[in-house]
């Protein structure tokens, strides 16, 4: 499991200080997700697509992510248009598909994509630890950045335990069924994993200890505004201005 399979690369974007991107990205999803309508959300989205080609993404990886995203927005669209007062434009058995439904979860998909597409753009091809160093610089609490980060980083390493644990269970011929013994053994699994992060939490911290941490992790690099940087704040103010009069 890679959380910042985006990060590796050598584009304009991936080159950005990231004090830029979160001042560019916050006030563009802002107004994304107050857009209304169906011609703005459109415009977002041509920006947001531009966005990822400029960073020149893995084409399969960020579609795969958008699928899963796009999971979750079919369900808007298998309810809302069936549950939206309206004009009514097509009926399957008791249930009207109105006008504004489907306009209205049109809109929503489009405000979705452009929403991760842009921040997949910008955020996701910076590395984890350059975004919290970021936010620092941008004055958020401390406490609030660690908690970000060790969130961010440390799921891939629940995930390695989780995965070590069941290969061991596979090897040992474990194969779920509805009994007492599978829902025995997930238990079990559960247990292990609680454990096993524990006890992984503990060596972390000690070697957090032993670089210094004191609260704060100490920092040797730090970041500088160079034209690129300017010129790409500007252009993203430029581009949420415009998209606030469409």
């Amino acid at each position: 499991m890679h959380l910042e399979e985006f990060a590796e690369g050598s584009s304009f974007l991936h080159r950005l200080d990231p004090r830029v991107k979160f001042l560019a990205i916050i006030p563009y999803v802002l107004v994304i997700a107050i857009m209304h309508g169906q011609k703005g959300p459109f415009a977002a989205l041509l920006v947001s697509t531009l966005l990822t080609v400029l960073a020149r993404l893995d084409m399969r990886k960020l579609l795969n992510r958008l699928v899963a995203v796009n999971v979750f927005v079919f369900l808007l669209w298998v309810f809302i248009p069936f549950s939206y007062p309206g004009e009514a434009v097509f009926q399957i058995g008791p249930l009207t598909a109105t006008r504004e439904g489907i306009l209205y979860v049109l809109s929503i998909t489009l405000k979705t994509n452009a929403i991760v597409l842009a921040t997949i753009a910008i955020l996701g091809t910076s590395e984890i630890f350059s975004l919290a160093h970021a936010l620092i610089h941008l004055k958020v609490p401390d406490k609030l950045v660690h908690l970000f980060f060790f969130f961010y980083r440390y799921i891939t390493v629940l995930h390695e335990e989780y995965s070590r644990l069941k290969n061991a269970m596979l090897i040992r011929c474990f194969k779920a069924g509805t009994n007492m013994h599978t829902y025995r053994t997930y238990a079990y699994l559960v247990g292990m994993l609680i454990v096993r992060s524990y006890e992984r939490s503990q060596r972390i911290y000690q070697a957090m200890l032993c670089r210094g941490f004191r609260g704060r992790f100490p920092v040797v690099s730090h970041f500088r505004l160079g034209k690129g940087d300017v010129v790409f704040g500007l252009s993203m103010a430029v581009v949420t201005v415009m998209l606030t009069v469409i």
